[in-house]
């Protein structure tokens, strides 16, 4: 049996699907261009992929985004308008003994019938390197066109090999107007839609936009929801309400993956929230994090390189506070750890900031890359022997506590970086306060700071 009777066209595949047995999500999918939602980047008047989708000249592609955005809409409606044979494939339920002979048909369909062939292949993430690498040839010469569909940030999903040769489309996640426009859609259409239905249903616009935020930007989410809480109702009852909606939620699904591209971008939201001295959007990103389930030590481990990288000096209590919060969750566990690692986050958005410290290190460090293994001024040495006393090691050194202020004006880099200022406070907390003391002594060397 061909793959091509095993996996019939994705418009064959609906069209053999009784309106009443498949899924919503199924029926609504849109025929063309213009009964597709969002993604106007992309598709827009004008648009690169619009164009290419239109006059059936597609390149090689990934299609890149999160669920429901439509990367499977967008390859329906290259399969109802394209003059190509186009071959749906699954790397989950295929394998590459199939893909030989996709591959082996597609050739003979360009040689002796001269027609082309466009191989799409959902969750092409799921391949691994050797697997990806069987497109490549066939990519090459003509022999197909490959669309491929991913969640996972191309990058780091696909072959390097493999990408140089497709052009990269990024979906974005659709917007709640764009979710409750395809439900009004679902709502109304009397062919594929729950108008079809022998007792229509009917929605107010505030459930339909409590629907849209439970989805999430997934549309295929959000049409499931609605055709749930429309089976949900009694006998006679139209209206589909609040209540309804969410026995069909059952509960929230935060889309995080916490080894993909999405645990990286909260966790990156929740550092630059509290870099930005925001504590509303740090304790809603660090919530994010925790009830999607990841780990609070992790947060944890985050939350206190975080006290020395952009706080510092600035604030020294932040590291105690973080610390202490460590310490406390570790005793506590959850639930009511949850409060040591809230406290922590809120502290820490809300103190001052200063990345002095960091800038510090790096600065020396440039400096030891950049100098080598300078030696140690002779009055800083240890000299615990008595011939390092004659070899001159800790001549002239002064101890400070003898002398007013605690202070004395001596030198303690290598000769070569005498007067390099690694450590620049900035005006930020306590670090304000630390600073104006090292410039009064600096001053009384008789160096001013240098920039």
């Amino acid at each position: 049996m061909k793959p091509s009777e095993r996996q019939p066209s994705l418009l064959a595949a609906r069209q053999s699907k009784h309106s009443g047995e498949a899924p919503l999500a199924d029926r609504m999918r849109p025929r063309s261009l213009t009964e597709v939602v969002g993604q106007q980047q992309l598709i827009g008047d004008g648009k690169l992929l619009a164009r290419a989708i239109r006059d059936d000249r597609l390149p090689s592609m990934i299609l890149w985004g999160p669920p429901g955005s439509g990367k499977t809409t967008l390859a329906h409606v290259i399969s109802e308008v394209t003059r190509s044979e186009f071959v749906p494939f699954s790397a989950v339920l295929g394998g590459v003994a199939e893909l030989r002979t996709i591959i082996k048909e597609a050739r003979e369909r360009r040689d002796y019938h001269g027609k082309s062939t466009i191989l799409f292949v959902d969750e092409i993430h799921r391949f691994n390197k050797s697997q990806q690498d069987a497109f490549l040839p066939h990519v090459e010469n003509g022999t197909i066109r490959l669309i491929g569909a991913t969640t996972e940030n191309p990058s780091f999903a696909v072959n390097a090999a493999v990408l140089s040769r497709c052009r990269v489309f990024r979906l974005e996640q659709l917007s709640s107007e764009d979710i409750v426009s395809l439900l009004s859609r679902a709502l109304s259409d009397d062919s594929r839609g729950l108008a079809a239905m022998q007792e229509p249903p009917h929605a107010s616009r505030e459930v339909l936009e409590a629907i849209a935020v439970a989805a999430q930007g997934d549309a295929r989410r959000a049409l499931g929801l609605l055709e749930t809480a429309a089976a949900l109702r009694e006998p006679e009852q139209q209206e589909i309400d609040l209540d309804l909606v969410e026995q069909a939620i059952g509960g929230p699904t935060l889309l995080y993956d916490k080894s993909g591209e999405e645990h990286y971008n909260v966790v990156s939201a929740l550092i630059k929230s509290m870099r930005g001295s925001d504590p509303d959007a740090s304790i809603y990103w660090l919530m994010r994090m925790l009830e999607a389930g990841d780990d609070p030590l992790f947060v944890l481990r985050r939350l206190i390189i975080f006290a020395s990288e952009d706080v510092g000096n600035a604030d020294p209590r932040a590291l105690m506070v973080v610390v202490n919060a460590d310490q406390a969750f570790r005793r506590m566990g959850m639930p009511e750890g949850l409060y040591p690692i809230a406290h922590a986050c809120l502290y820490l958005a809300s103190c001052p900031k200063s990345n002095s410290v960091g800038r510090a290190f790096s600065a020396a460090r440039e400096a030891i890359k950049r100098h080598g293994a300078l030696p140690v001024p002779m009055s800083l040495r240890n000299a615990s022997t008595k011939l390092m006393k004659q070899e001159g090691y800790g001549a002239g050194y002064q101890y400070p506590h003898d002398h007013a202020g605690n202070w004395v004006d001596a030198n303690y880099l290598p000769e070569t970086l005498e007067g390099a200022r690694f450590y620049e406070p900035s005006d930020q907390g306590l670090e304000k306060a630390i600073g104006e003391r090292l410039q009064r002594l600096r001053s009384a060397k008789g160096k001013g700071p240098t920039s």
